[in-house]
C-alpha cells in the first residue's frame, strides 16, 4: 500500500483496547481524524462512553469526541472497516482479544502495535506474533514507542512518540495521524529494536521500583539505569544487529520515564515488591497490568538462545518467579553493577 493510498484513507482508523493507553491514543487521533472506530470489549463500558463521553475506568477526565469516534463492541466489524488498526491491549491478553480474527481480516491493512510487552506462551514480540500468526508483511506492521505516559497525554503535556516501521512512508502516515499541539512524532525503521527496548524497560522499571521500596537512594538508581541502558543495547544488538543510536528517545528516553515516573505502573509494581508485598498481593492492588511481570519470564526464556549478560533482568526474574528475597537479590546485584 503506497503512502498516497494510506493518506487518502487515514481517517479510517480502528483502536483496539479500552485501557488508559488506548484512551490516550483515541484522544490524540481525534485532533486529526474524523472517522475513528474504538473497540471496547464490555457493552456496559461502551454504553457509558456513548452516554457520558468519557471512559469510566481509565483517564476519565478525557472527553471523547463522539462526532469523530464511534464505539463498537464487535471486533470483526471494527477491523473489517478500518484501513489502519492500532492494537492497544496488554500483550498477555492479545491472543484472547484476537480470537476469531483470521489473516483475511488483516489483508491490506496497516497494523500498529501500541503494546509494550511480549505475547506469553509464545515468547514473541507483538510484531513477530502478528507476522507469524496473521501473515502480515513486516512493512505493514508498525510500532508506537515512547517516551510517553498516557496520563500526561490526558493532561496535554508535551510528549514525544517514535513510530517504527520498515516502510518509512507508512510510519510517516501514522505519525501524521497522531501529531498535534502536544504530541511530536519521529519515525524509525528499527521495528525490532524499539519493540524489544520497550519490553525491557518495563523489567528495569520494576527493578527501579524494587530498589526504591527497599530504600536505595538516587545515587544507586542512577547506576541502575545507566547499567540498564547498556543491558538494552547488548540485547537488541544480539537479536537484531543494525546501526542504531541507543541514546535516542525511543530507547534511553523510554527507559528513563518508565524507571522514574510516578505514572509508571511497572515502577509502582516493583516498589510494592520492595516494600514486602507478595507478587499476587501487588497485582491484586493494581488496577492496571504491569507488562514487566510477564516480560521478565518471557525475556528470560528468549535469552537462553542468545546468552546475553543481563544481570538486572535476571534479578527481577529471580524475585518474581524464583521467589528470592528482594533484599538478597538486590544486594547480589549491587556487586555486579559498575
Amino acid at each position: 500500500m503506497t503512502f498516497q493510498c494510506i493518506m487518502e484513507h487515514k481517517n479510517k482508523i480502528a483502536v483496539v483496547g479500552g485501557g488508559s493507553w488506548a484512551t490516550a491514543i483515541v484522544k490524540m487521533l481525534s485532533n486529526n481524524c474524523d472517522n475513528i472506530t474504538w473497540w471496547i470489549r464490555k457493552q456496559e463500558t461502551a454504553d457509558f462512553i456513548g452516554k457520558y463521553r468519557h471512559n469510566p475506568n481509565y483517564l476519565s477526565a478525557v472527553q471523547i469526541d463522539l462526532e469523530r469516534v464511534r464505539i463498537q463492541t464487535s471486533l470483526t466489524a471494527v477491523i473489517s472497516e478500518a484501513e489502519i488498526v492500532i492494537l492497544a491491549v496488554p500483550a498477555a491478553f492479545l491472543a484472547d482479544a484476537l480470537n476469531g480474527i483470521s489473516a483475511k481480516h488483516f489483508e491490506n491493512k496497516i497494523v500498529v502495535s501500541a503494546i509494550k510487552g511480549i505475547v506469553p506462551h509464545q515468547n514473541k514480540i507483538v510484531g513477530d506474533y502478528l507476522h507469524e500468526s496473521f501473515q502480515i508483511d513486516y512493512e505493514r506492521i508498525a510500532v508506537i514507542s515512547g517516551p510517553c505516559h498516557a496520563e500526561e497525554v490526558a493532561l496535554e503535556k508535551l510528549s514525544y512518540l517514535t513510530i517504527a516501521c520498515s516502510n518509512k512512508q507508512n510510519a510517516e502516515s501514522i505519525a501524521a495521524s497522531l501529531s498535534c499541539r502536544y504530541i511530536k512524532c519521529t519515525v524509525s525503521d528499527d521495528i525490532f529494536g524499539t519493540e524489544y527496548a520497550a519490553v525491557l524497560k518495563n523489567i528495569f522499571a520494576i527493578a527501579s521500583g524494587i530498589c526504591h521500596g527497599l530504600g536505595y537512594g538516587d545515587n544507586f538508581q542512577a547506576v541502575l539505569v545507566a547499567n540498564a541502558i547498556q543491558e538494552i543495547e547488548r540485547f537488541v544488538n544480539a537479536v537484531h544487529p543494525i546501526n542504531r543510536d541507543i541514546k535516542h528517545s525511543a530507547y534511553l528516553g523510554d527507559l528513563l520515564v518508565t524507571a522514574y515516573s510516578q505514572f509508571s505502573r511497572n515502577r509502582t509494581f516493583g516498589n510494592m515488591l520492595g516494600k514486602g508485598y507478595s507478587v499476587k498481593s501487588a497485582q491484586f492492588e493494581m488496577n492496571m497490568v504491569a507488562e514487566g511481570y510477564y516480560a521478565a519470564k518471557c525475556l528470560h526464556e528468549i535469552n537462553k538462545m542468545h546468552g546475553v549478560n543481563m544481570p538486572i533482568s535476571t534479578a527481577v526474574y529471580n524475585i518474581i518467579y524464583e521467589r528470592i528475597s528482594p533484599v538478597i537479590e538486590m544486594k547480589l546485584l549491587t556487586d555486579r553493577l559498575s
